[in-house]
């Protein structure tokens, strides 16, 4: 199931500066979540296993039931929308797992998507910025492995915010849905662990200039269709958790966003986090039913 990678030379630099400990394994499928049994083997190339659960009263009650497992007390690692390239932090240390899919990657990408994965172990949340660190679930160091961690019991105001359920039924009001709101959450954390982590890419034009250049190269990809991306959604093109999903992953490559999402570009989200976000959800969502009414 797992086996380790071999690194390039300056792919080994990053780890042995960012996450030192951090095995990079490859994984011989392409998982969205690695189920228990398959978890667990994990426990061969790490010096300890340190399963995550989360307490039930974060979530709502309408949530995919990939969320619901992923919360609950089963070793499950991944969710959808992770990409190629993932971390964990229920490993100690924490894990880099590259997925098959990564065959058809350049090799080039390939080894940023790593070195990604390698700063986000290295780096640290800042006091007050994750939901979940005083309100139970995992208390595993750095940055959280998901999304769920990261607002804690915040993801229901989340889930209010965006999909206004109705007070009697439960259901939507907006027209929008659990897997929207999923949709959204993951991205709000994309663009938070972008925040705290781009200016090491930012750092790496001479010491690493493969590694410099992929991450710039990925961001020209992006920037084409920002320009116009509240246009798609006003012409009906791109839903807009889909319009979030992009915006939100242009962050940790440092370009100009879009209204509402450069809010989200600022130092106030990097230092206040889920509160942060949760406000901005609020705001930008309440906008999105005045303007259908």
């Amino acid at each position: 199931m797992f086996s380790p990678r071999s690194l390039d030379d300056d792919l080994a630099a990053v780890r042995d500066r960012y996450a030192p400990e951090s095995p990079v394994l490859d994984v011989d499928s392409d998982f969205e979540t690695l189920p228990p049994a398959a978890a667990e083997d994990l426990g061969l190339f790490v010096d300890g296993l340190d399963p995550a659960s989360y307490p039930a009263e974060w979530l709502p009650e309408a949530v995919p039931d990939l969320l619901r497992k992923h919360a609950g007390p089963a070793f499950t690692v991944g969710l959808p929308g992770d990409g190629t390239v993932v971390r964990t932090t229920q490993t100690d240390p924490p894990a880099v797992l590259v997925k098959r899919r990564a065959e058809g990657t350049p090799d080039d990408f390939l080894a940023f998507l790593v070195a990604e994965r390698l700063v986000q172990i290295g780096r640290e949340p800042g006091p007050g910025t994750v939901g979940g660190e005083n309100s139970g679930g995992s208390d595993a160091p750095g940055l959280p492995e998901s999304f769920l961690p990261f607002f804690g019991d915040r993801y229901r105001d989340l889930d209010a915010a965006i999909r206004r359920p109705d007070p009697e039924t439960g259901a939507s009001t907006t027209g929008f849905g659990p897997t929207d709101v999923f949709q959204v959450a993951n991205a709000l954390f994309d663009a938070w662990v972008g925040l705290r982590v781009r200016d090491a890419f930012a750092s790496w034009e001479g010491e690493y200039p493969r590694l410099f250049d992929a991450w710039i190269d990925a961001g020209e990809r992006l920037s084409g269709r920002l320009g116009d991306l509240s246009g798609e959604v006003a012409r009906g093109e791109t839903d807009f958790a889909a319009a979030t999903e992009y915006a939100c992953s242009a962050v940790k490559h440092d370009l100009d966003l879009p209204a509402p999402y450069g809010a989200l570009d600022t130092t106030a989200y990097r230092d206040r986090g889920a509160d942060y976000a949760v406000a901005w959800a609020e705001k930008t969502f309440a906008a999105l039913v005045d303007d259908e009414e």
